[in-house]
């Protein structure tokens, strides 16, 4: 599983200016008119692409890639996986379609839009299991509080990232939250710990410059955050207040697993176009630097 092909060399334009362009406008989310939520009802477990799946605000733009380079950009690919028994309890979390499709094709579009990486627009759903695992270097689970692994996935996990893979968590709160990913990761690797990743990593230096760890609430305590100063969530148990970014490396100190705990970048990136306060403090700040920083850090690397 080698990058070498993909086009990882980022033409960076500002990003006041690019971001600035948002798409279609405000007033598609819970403080327009969509619903916090969205309402809507589909069948996600069919889907093999987000682009097949409605989306909750002003649907993302389709661009195409010019004809050669249709496996050689970068996909988002999220993973389809089990819940834990019982998961909506302190600690617990949604279900793996969680913030798709509008996170997954808002964030290809950025990428795309802001870098000269050449992206799929239709993103991509796998379980761990499948063989076209091996193919995309970059995989996205979301509220992994809820999440389980049989035996069979997690020898796959294991594998797909000793040999190259990248494994990215995100949306999980509170203590309980974080003792089952420790707790399932451990099935992954029994010989490796996760470890509080420094500022001084260069993952948070290599496009843009980023000085801190934010917190990325969802939509509805994001916007209100505006009056009240809480950017945390408060229906969990332990510790919601302090962002933490947490790692797993291979012998060679290779990044394998980036573990985004007490914050929500996939909320960043589905709600972007929902008003301007959210999209300005929490988009545009904090989730898309973020994730344009990880995955150009993680495709270099």
């Amino acid at each position: 599983m080698k990058p070498s092909r993909l086009i990882i060399f980022f033409l960076l334009m500002a990003l006041g200016v690019v971001l600035a362009q948002r798409r279609g406008g405000f007033g598609g989310g819970p403080f327009g008119g969509g619903g916090f939520g969205g309402g809507r009802s589909y069948d996600y477990d069919s889907a093999r692409t987000p682009r097949e799946i409605p989306q909750d605000q002003n649907p993302t733009p389709v661009w195409t890639n010019a004809p050669g380079f249709e496996r050689d950009g970068f996909t988002f690919v999220r993973i389809k996986r089990s819940r834990r028994d019982g998961s909506r309890g302190f600690g617990g979390g949604f279900p793996w379609s969680t913030d798709t499709p509008d996170s997954d094709l808002n964030l290809s579009y950025r990428l795309q839009q802001m870098t000269s990486m050449k992206v799929d627009p239709d993103g991509l759903f796998l379980h761990l299991t499948e063989k076209e695992l091996s193919d995309y270097p970059f995989i996205y689970m979301v509220e992994p509080g809820s999440l389980y692994l049989s035996d069979e996935e997690a020898v796959a996990l294991r594998k797909y990232l000793l040999n190259g893979g990248f494994l990215w968590l995100d949306d999980f709160w509170g203590d309980s939250a974080w003792v089952n990913v420790e707790q399932i990761m451990k099935k992954v690797f029994s010989d490796r710990d996760f470890v509080e990743l420094p500022l001084t990593n260069q993952l948070y230096h290599c496009v843009f410059d980023i000085k801190s760890k934010g917190q990325v609430p969802n939509v509805r305590t994001g916007t209100q955050s505006q009056y009240t100063g809480a950017t945390w969530e408060t229906f969990h148990d332990g510790d919601t207040r302090t962002v933490h970014h947490r790692a797993i490396f291979d012998d060679k100190n290779r990044l394998m697993v980036f573990a985004t705990h007490n914050t929500d970048n996939g909320d960043g990136w589905e709600w972007e176009g929902d008003n301007h306060y959210y999209f300005e403090n929490f988009s545009e700040k904090i989730s898309y630097p973020l994730a344009v920083n990880v995955i150009f850090y993680v495709m270099s690397h």
